[in-house]
């Protein structure tokens, strides 16, 4: 079983801090032996990839540093610049993306979660929450992954594969 995990995320506007924060919540009643740390990204250090079992990063879609379809700014920094070097052989991730239907590049920050992945050489746990537009309507989705993403981490070892007694 997977016994810490790490939250990280960039919110801006509050949309992606709620998302995480309902996800940890679900987590601390279905796992209550779980150890976890919720981080923002702007604050977040290497360590806080290194030293927890699993990782959940989250951002929503920005237009920031380019064209549309970017990480949360605080995120891509924390990312692409302070970790480049880092490499996360194995490590457990999984991922929350938000975005909006108004933008052509509707959830595109999914991408640049794909693209660190594959830098870190880490290993995905299970699909990605990605939620349109307004996530206080998509309260039941949300649930549901928190409920897949809590039944992965409780059937997983540290590498992320299923534990063989399970």
């Amino acid at each position: 079983m997977i016994n810490s995990l790490n939250i990280i995320y960039g919110s801006i506007n509050g949309n992606t801090e709620y998302v995480m924060g309902r996800i940890e919540a679900f987590l601390r009643t279905v796992l209550p032996g779980l150890i976890i740390r919720r981080v923002r990204a702007e604050t977040a250090k290497p360590d806080d990839f290194k030293l927890a079992d699993a990782l959940l990063l989250g951002s929503g879609t920005w237009n920031t540093g380019g064209d549309e379809g970017q990480l949360n700014p605080h995120m891509h920094a924390l990312l692409f610049e302070h970790l480049k070097d880092v490499r996360l052989p194995g490590k457990p991730m999984a991922f929350v993306s938000l975005g909006d239907e108004q933008h052509h590049f509707i959830t595109d920050c999914i991408g640049h979660f794909r693209l660190f992945l594959q830098n870190v050489k880490g290993e995905k746990l299970l699909q990605s929450l990605i939620l349109v537009n307004d996530p206080y309507t998509e309260l039941e989705r949300i649930d549901r992954w928190a409920k897949d993403f809590s039944e992965t981490l409780a059937t997983a070892d540290a590498s992320g594969k299923p534990d063989d007694e399970s």
